[in-house]
């Protein structure tokens, strides 16, 4: 039997360490990429460049490939329908990704399956925003005209992109500029963001690692820690819960990130859905006896799945976000001497301000310890911490 050729479409980081992971079980894989400098162009040996929007070069590019899985979610519906048609593996197909590339279609499954989700609807323009804000005015306030709301693009949104936060009438008409669907949402009075993170097969067998805190700074995620502490043990279980039944109900093969608010009032609601390994999950790297990204790698091939159980009581992972600091390699003696068991992670990206470069994994008994760690050696290879 010869080992199988996975093809991964989209070049970025994730796309890195996923082919990181199949290394160690002799999986090949085929990538295409936008552009020869994208972070996982650097490491795969078989790189095609080109379109993913484009149908014919997906086609040149799933041949010899014994499945198609993905780094991102954006490549065309009707595109991934006809590489099925075509007799080709996908995975996650297009009935289940298609919930990740569009969150009208999504808030609309995750209604009809009672999954807990914010209040929301599509509105056309900023009078139709205007009364959905008003829908969720306080009853019993005059003054009250349910502002502010939250208004996203149902495509093609990430960190922080897609998304505004309308405070008024007055700032409802910028989402409308780019001619795209809008959907609107009621601001959630949430105590944290978390994650619930999980895997499943084609056969249907499913893991949940533990679910964690997602710390955001300016709409991208900062730090993650795992699992999420003084997290009600119930709310826990209904978090893990919650999203293995909807990566069943949603027919997904491979990884499913579930973001959560959890409320004030002791509630959790979907936020949003990722289809792929994601950020929250970087921990599993050092943390969790089998990563995301092995699992991954083990779903859309049909293997058994791995143990999602964690190594350490506390695992925190913090981004790496590009400064004004470019060498970040000189930085690794004083990181790696100061903590011999930090896991650092870079992607092979030129630092610009603000980017995602790479991130750094800490774990131990004592969460205030691996916290200081982890914000440390991230501080200290961004150049914001000196000392």
């Amino acid at each position: 039997m010869t080992f199988p050729v996975v093809g991964m479409v989209g070049g970025g980081q994730l796309a890195r360490m996923t082919h990181e992971a199949g290394i160690p079980l002799g999986i090949k894989f085929k990538l295409l990429s936008d552009t020869p400098q994208d972070s996982a162009a650097q490491v795969v040996s078989d790189v095609v460049i080109g379109d993913y929007r484009d149908l014919d070069t997906l086609r040149d590019f799933a041949r010899g490939c014994d499945v198609i899985t993905f780094d991102h979610e954006h490549v065309p519906t009707e595109h991934l329908r006809a590489l099925e048609a075509d007799g080709i593996p996908v995975r996650p197909g297009p009935e289940a990704l298609v919930h990740a590339q569009d969150k009208g279609v999504m808030r609309a499954k995750l209604t009809q399956i009672g999954a807990p989700c914010p209040r929301h609807r599509l509105v056309k323009d900023p009078a139709d925003v205007a009364a959905f804000a008003a829908e969720g005015a306080t009853d019993g306030d005059p003054a009250s005209d349910g502002f502010p709301v939250i208004l996203k693009t149902v495509r093609g949104g990430y960190d922080g992109k897609g998304v505004w936060f309308v405070r008024s009438l007055d700032d409802a008409a910028e989402p409308f500029k780019a001619g795209v669907p809008v959907l609107a949402e009621e601001k959630v009075d949430f105590v944290r963001e978390l994650a619930a993170n999980v895997v499943r097969s084609p056969h249907g067998q499913a893991v949940a690692y533990p679910v964690v805190e997602s710390q955001q700074v300016d709409g991208v995620c900062d730090t993650v820690i795992a699992p999420a502490p003084g997290l009600d043990e119930n709310l826990a279980l209904r978090a893990e819960q919650l999203a293995l039944g909807i990566a069943k109900e949603l027919g997904v093969v491979g990884h499913l990130a579930v973001e959560l608010f959890e409320t004030r009032d002791g509630r959790i609601l979907v936020n949003e859905l990722a289809m792929r390994p994601h950020n929250s999950g970087h921990w599993t790297q050092d943390g969790a006896v089998t990563s995301q990204f092995a699992n991954h790698v083990r779903a859309v091939l049909d293997l058994p799945l791995g143990d999602p159980r964690p190594r350490a009581p506390w695992t925190v992972m913090c981004n790496v976000l590009g400064g004004d600091y470019p060498d970040m390699y000189s930085a690794y003696l004083h990181c790696m001497a100061r903590d011999p068991k930090l896991k650092i992670h870079m992607y092979g990206k030129d630092v610009k301000p603000g980017r995602k470069v790479g991130h750094v994994n800490t774990y131990g008994d004592d969460l205030d310890d691996v916290l200081e760690r982890a914000r440390h050696a991230a501080g200290y290879l961004r150049g914001t911490i000196t000392e």
